[in-house]
């Protein structure tokens, strides 16, 4: 009942005997679909943030705000400086406006996923909140009171249906006449029962959030499992707001995130497993000039103007189905191939150099999987969000370095950091307690991780090419052997404070490698 036209009637009321008389100060907005507003009058401050997204809607009131020095838009400027002289609610509408001096007017239309906030200048909209809703622009604020008839007569002529009668009451009032009988009850006592809810309705002695079907919601009526009573409407507002992001936010965004997360993964994995096929065509089985050795040598087996035909490829002893093209001969069609061979090595860099980045992308994709499996309530969720935002936002935000390079042996990913403040990215955010963390011994270079695998263990020969790795790309490049230190990652911390790459590690064990990059191409 938290944008119900019968709560917004008692918060409309509150915030009447609150803000009349104060200035508009300020409007920005620091998250998508949340504006800030703020009002004062000689050292007293209100402020109302408005959420107004596709998943939920509500206006809190916080007893103070700090406004964030970055990402932050200021908004609604006209109107900064204008007092507020009434607060007018619609009748039997899940709207209000606040009339404010110079001739400004601003709308709260709080409409479930379709809400918004316009301010006007006399009737003409001057700024929408959400643009996405343009037709709010012809919206008449002087003019949405929405008549009904709700006496005894029209009750008695709907037979007391009371969507037909009283749409405003929503489910929590229809629950609540029902476990008071009102099916059972005759036209006369339903029309005394209606009366009485009204009465609390109008005049509710307490607000409620409650539990309604597994759901947290604001009440003026104790129906279902009462979890939180207040004394007033902001109060109630403001606590229920932060009851159900902590609650029902959390496991709408956990889910969002995690399945933006997951389909990228699978579209990131795919289009690996498709280069990499690709790259194994070209340097193997299907290079150019194999197809066109294969063609040429069987143009008489053709027929004319073939679009498919099955030949024996020589190459790998065994039929092929080649797709040709109607329009062009099979000679045509190999001189094609000849030429695109001169480029192959091209196109095999290219794809070598896709099937890199995509790992990458993967690996920091897992991780942050990961990274969001261990989140356990809202606050540890808002931070991770902010900090993988540009994973879950759009293509061009998620543009950014990937701060390891990676190498793959026997099935088991080697990350290497490419410089210091990349280290810390890798240690502090791509790297698990279980996973093996190395670095050449005494010197300064790059941090190593090899990637655990459950069930699996690391063989000798994996963390031989890691540490060669850790040794190759250290200071001690030059030297004809390093000590390379190795251990868990939960034996590794970095110490507040310290500076890009420090760490202090725990428990570690040494192996004496010979500096070089074991995946280099020969």
């Amino acid at each position: 009942m938290h944008l119900n036209y019968y709560f917004l009637r008692q918060l409309t009321q509150a915030l009447r005997a609150k803000v009349l008389g104060m200035q508009a100060i300020t409007a920005f907005s620091q998250n998508k679909d949340e504006l800030i507003l703020g009002f004062a009058r000689q050292g007293e401050e209100l402020y109302i943030r408005a959420q107004l997204g596709a998943q939920f809607t509500s206006l809190s009131f916080p007893a103070e705000f700090r406004r964030a020095r970055a990402n932050s838009v200021e908004l609604m400027q006209a109107m900064q400086g204008q007092t507020v002289e009434d607060v007018v609610q619609h009748r039997n509408e899940r709207s209000f406006y606040f009339q404010l001096s110079g001739g400004y007017l601003l709308l709260f239309k709080l409409f479930g996923n379709r809400s918004n906030i316009i301010l006007y200048q006399g009737q003409e909209a001057v700024e929408l909140f959400q643009h996405k809703f343009a037709a709010d622009a012809a919206l008449n604020p002087l003019q949405m009171d929405r008549p009904l008839q709700q006496n005894a007569e029209a009750f008695a002529n709907a037979n007391g249906n009371l969507r037909k009668v009283y749409p405003t009451f929503g489910d929590v009032p229809a629950l609540y006449l029902e476990e008071r009988g009102y099916q059972e009850a005759s036209l006369e006592e339903k029309w005394e029962l209606v009366q009485d809810t009204l009465d609390v309705l109008q005049a509710p002695e307490a607000y409620y959030i409650i539990r309604l079907n597994g759901k947290l919601r604001l009440s003026l009526l104790p129906v279902g499992e009462v979890l939180h009573t207040y004394s007033g409407p902001m109060e109630a507002a403001d606590h229920y707001t932060r009851h159900y992001l902590s609650e029902t936010g959390f496991e709408q965004q956990y889910g969002q995130a995690s399945q933006v997360l997951e389909r990228k993964r699978q579209v990131t994995q795919t289009v690996m497993e498709q280069s990499e096929q690709k790259l194994q065509e070209l340097r193997h089985d299907r290079s150019y000039s194999q197809t066109a050795d294969v063609i040429m040598a069987n143009l008489t087996n053709i027929p004319p103007r073939a679009t498919e035909v099955e030949l024996y490829d020589f190459y790998t002893d065994q039929n092929r189905t080649y797709k040709l093209k109607q329009n062009e001969t099979p000679q045509k069609f190999a001189e094609r191939l000849y030429r695109k061979a001169k480029n192959q090595h091209v196109e095999v860099k290219q794809l070598e150099e896709k099937v890199e980045r995509k790992l990458e992308e993967l690996i920091v994709l897992e991780d942050a999987l990961q990274a969001l499996r261990e989140v356990e309530n809202y606050k540890q969720l808002k931070a991770y969000l902010r900090e993988y935002n540009h994973l879950l936002g759009s293509k061009q935000q998620e543009q950014q370095q990937v701060p390891f390079r990676v190498f793959e042996s026997e099935g088991f990913k080697i990350l290497v950091g490419k410089s210091a403040q990349n280290n810390d990215q890798l240690t502090q955010r791509h790297t698990y307690k279980e996973d093996i963390w190395l670095h050449a011994k005494d010197v300064s270079g790059s941090h190593v991780v090899i990637k655990h695998q459950a069930g699996k263990t690391i063989p000798v020969t994996v963390l031989e090419k890691a540490a060669q790795l850790a040794a190759y790309y250290s200071k001690r490049k030059a030297d004809s052997l390093c000590p390379v230190i190795y251990t868990p990652k939960k034996w590794v911390r970095k110490p507040k404070g310290s500076p890009a790459g420090s760490v202090v590690v725990e428990r570690e064990k040494v192996l004496l490698v010979k500096p070089e990059n074991p995946f280099a191409k020969v």
